[in-house]
């Protein structure tokens, strides 16, 4: 995919609302995410924007990848890492402490140019450049769906896309864990042009802005007012549900 130029980007013409949901684990984190998709795709809830941080490392696959190639899952094992599955595509990460997500989820008739793919990522990236510029930042679109400052990954996404409205999950990196990510994922085959021969440590870096910051910025560039409201009840009961049934199983995170 191109970098992405003003005129490539769509339009933010509903604000989405706020929400926040402390004190969860990674599996329902996951959930959540997807519990609002559906919620959003069939008119339950509005477009959506959630910002979460996780107190516990685990790593995530994306929704196509394979385990045994992406992950040390000896070293998990060992370690008590919880190597879990996300609805949406993208690659292998490390999440926890450190890494603050963005789940935005929106509705194509609420965001103009959002209805396709490159559209939707030059909208909602540039909106994250922009704010992070404001912030003394000079970020840029690197490879397909990464933020990069000064040549580092800072940022990585990923999208789900159903009929009506589309999940975007993004991550800003305010302390990246390179020994973690040394430890628990292997070197991807798949590697963006920009990256080229370097590991994980060498490629990953963190933007220098504290995570409440962040987040004011965040909300500030997708229209979010705060205060958060908290989850519907709807949403909380499919987000337990989905961990029943899918996030919590290893059928679904390993695809045994």
């Amino acid at each position: 995919m191109p970098a992405c130029r003003d005129r490539d980007a769509g339009t933010l013409t509903v604000r989405p609302r706020l929400i926040d949901a402390p004190g969860l684990g990674p599996r329902e984190h996951l959930a959540l995410d997807e519990a609002v998709l559906d919620a959003v795709e069939h008119g339950a809830a509005p477009s959506t924007l959630r910002l979460w941080e996780a107190d516990v490392p685990f790593v995530v696959l994306g929704s196509a990848q394979k385990a045994e190639r992406e992950v040390r899952l000896d070293a998990c094992a060992e370690d008590g890492v919880p190597v879990l599955r996300r609805c949406t595509a993208g690659g292998c990460v490390l999440q926890g402490p450190g890494s603050l997500n963005f789940s935005l989820v929106v509705r194509y008739d609420d965001w103009p140019g959002t209805r396709d793919l490159r559209g939707s990522y030059c909208l909602i990236l540039s909106c994250i450049t922009g704010g992070l510029k404001r912030l003394g930042l000079a970020a840029s679109q690197e490879g397909v769906c990464d933020l990069a400052v000064g040549g580092l990954k800072v940022s990585g996404n990923a999208q789900r896309r159903r009929k009506h409205a589309f999940l975007h999950h993004g991550t800003l990196l305010h302390r990246p864990d390179h020994a973690g990510m040394a430890r628990y994922l292997a070197e991807p085959s798949d590697r963006p042009e920009y990256r080229g021969a370097r590991s994980h440590a060498e490629f990953v870096g963190g933007i220098q802005a504290a995570p409440a910051v962040l987040r004011g910025m965040l909300a500030g560039v997708f229209g979010a007012e705060p205060p958060a409201a908290t989850p519907a009840a709807h949403e909380r009961e499919e987000m337990h549900r989905l961990v029943r049934e899918k996030y919590a199983l290893d059928a679904w995170n390993l695809r045994l």
